[in-house]
């Protein structure tokens, strides 16, 4: 089976009974009315059954945001200490640095040696 992804098309082996898309299957009635799969909008549902409906939505998104804040969490400390990892090196390389050192001393040393005149 061929798939279309990014642009690019790649393709898949899959076993006889996954090789049809998902979005194509229309479920199998079931014979258990609590088991079959309903679409709430296009449903003829109670006032009850849309806000019981609605509730399990509500507690599924807390669930999943969750789990993203928590991650979200993490790749910001992550990103933090990569920034003060940055930051600290950044003064460590130009404490090591001398070139400022070096030139005020010669600046010292040529105004020592430099000549008397009435001027100075």
């Amino acid at each position: 089976m061929i798939y279309k992804t990014a642009g690019a098309y790649c393709e898949t082996t899959l076993p006889a009974s996954l090789n049809t898309r998902m979005a194509d299957k229309v479920p199998k009635e079931s014979e258990a009315p609590f088991a079959t799969r309903i679409d709430p909008e296009n449903a003829d549902l109670s006032r009850q059954q849309r806000y019981y409906i609605r509730q399990v939505e509500l507690q599924q998104w807390k669930k999943k945001t969750q789990k993203l804040r928590a991650r979200n969490a993490l790749t910001g400390l992550a990103i933090g200490a990569v920034v003060l990892g940055i930051y600290g090196y950044t003064f460590y390389s130009v404490s090591q640095e001398r070139i400022v050192d070096e030139l005020d001393e010669e600046a010292k040393r040529a105004r020592m040696q430099g000549s008397k005149t009435g001027a100075n």
